[in-house]
């Protein structure tokens, strides 16, 4: 049962592409901008697309993400934004921690996930990094849409999960923001309205059309339930989320009430 107050149910962080989420209390949102540091890190695929100060996004294909790399889900990572210093977790277990700030810290890293993807002898990663830019899915769009802020509603997730008789992970869906409080699906009527989330100010720029990340199970790294196929055999489309514009920003905590445009009738 949710509550009859939307409202958001968790804010999530993704400093590294294709890696885990960090939970967050509350984030300090801008104008224009997505989450402050969110997937600034990635590991780009050796001899691809990407060379250090590119200037414009590229598909997802030419970083080591979910979407072929499902062992990444096993691994627990976490980026210190103040310190530079990200630690991998195997369980409880510290496998990693490597200060990306010196040039030693960047080969520990690198040479830990050229093991972890089973890469040739002498093939490492190439660490993605750039001032000003994000890798994130819908960064090969546009600069614009490379700042988007993505929002899952948790009834959509309990609605799919019932229908296709499965647990499903919200956490597979890999969205910064966590609603509750709305029917099943309302937040499609919020692509093209503005709405709120406690102070900040918001539109919906786009539905999010998923990929085979989500099969992946979090924590485990096992490719274990088709969620685009069932999607789409269940509704007839692969959305779950959306993506939203931060129109005007401000601080966002988590159980911040989410404001309605009048012509949204999606709350419980």
């Amino acid at each position: 049962m949710t509550s009859s107050t939307p409202r958001v149910a968790g804010l999530f962080l993704y400093p590294v592409k294709g890696m885990s989420p960090q939970p967050l209390a509350e984030v300090a949102l801008s104008a224009g901008r997505a989450f402050p540091h969110d997937r600034t890190i990635a590991l780009a695929r050796p001899g691809g697309r990407y060379a250090p100060g590119l200037a414009h996004g590229i598909s997802k294909q030419e970083f080591f993400v979910l979407v072929a790399e499902a062992r990444l889900a096993a691994l627990r990572t976490s980026h210190d934004a103040a310190t530079d210093v990200l630690t991998v977790r195997v369980r409880e277990h510290e496998v990693l921690v490597a200060d990306l700030s010196s040039a030693a810290g960047r080969a520990d890293l690198l040479a830990f996930y050229a093991r972890v993807l089973d890469l040739p002898p002498g093939v490492e990663p190439v660490l993605a990094r750039d001032p000003g830019r994000r890798f994130t899915d819908t960064a090969h769009a546009s600069d614009r849409d490379m700042e988007l802020v993505s929002l899952l509603n948790l009834a959509s997730v309990r609605d799919f999960a019932g229908r296709v008789g499965a647990e499903v992970d919200p956490l597979r869906f890999r969205a910064n923001v966590h609603l509750e409080g709305l029917e099943p699906f309302a937040e499609s009527e919020l692509v093209g309205r503005e709405f709120t989330l406690g102070g900040v100010r918001l539109r919906g720029a786009k539905p999010t059309v998923r990929c085979a990340a989500t099969e992946v199970q979090p924590g485990t790294g096992r490719r274990d339930l088709p969620v685009p196929q069932l999607l789409a055999r269940t509704y007839g489309h692969e959305v779950m989320g959306l993506y939203a514009e931060v129109l005007e920003g401000g601080p966002l905590a988590d159980g911040a009430p989410l404001g309605l445009p009048r012509a949204v009738a999606g709350a419980r």
